[in-house]
């Protein structure tokens, strides 16, 4: 297969519209898990650590928490079908892209600094616009 096949066919699978996520982000993903016949909606929450290939169809982003005293980081791709829905919690300043730091920290020391931001701006999705085709007037 060549590679602007692969790419047609990536492109296709892309969402149209998705947020801004960013690395110190505290957000909430919603994830499709299939139970049998059933799908039912599961929600983690946790810090970004890493987002990778912003502009890709295999844009993947990386979130971490502390459940039971035990670090958990699960991998997500952004335009997965099984991811439902993202919602930024909170903005946390980073002056770099991979936080693998908070890995050995705990408590107060793993805090970001928080960053003001308009939590109703940032969680909804710009759709792209559609173009109206305009009609011509008729020549008289």
């Amino acid at each position: 297969m060549s590679f602007d096949l692969l790419q047609t066919i990536g492109e296709k699978q892309k969402k149209s519209a998705v947020l801004d996520i960013r690395s110190g982000d505290t957000v909430k993903v919603s994830q499709k898990i299939k139970e049998g016949d059933k799908f039912r909606i599961q929600i983690f929450e946790g810090v970004v650590i890493n987002v990778t290939k912003k502009a890709s169809h295999t844009a993947r982003f990386t979130v971490r928490k502390v459940a039971s005293g035990v670090g958990v980081e699960k991998s997500y791709l952004i335009h997965s079908p099984l991811i439902d829905k993202i919602e930024i919690v909170s903005r946390g300043k980073a002056r770099r892209n991979y936080l693998s730091f908070l890995r050995e920290r705990s408590g107060k020391s793993a805090r970001l600094k928080a960053q003001d931001f308009n939590h109703a701006a940032v969680n909804t999705l710009s759709e792209p616009v559609a173009e109206t085709p305009t009609e011509v007037p008729a020549a008289a």
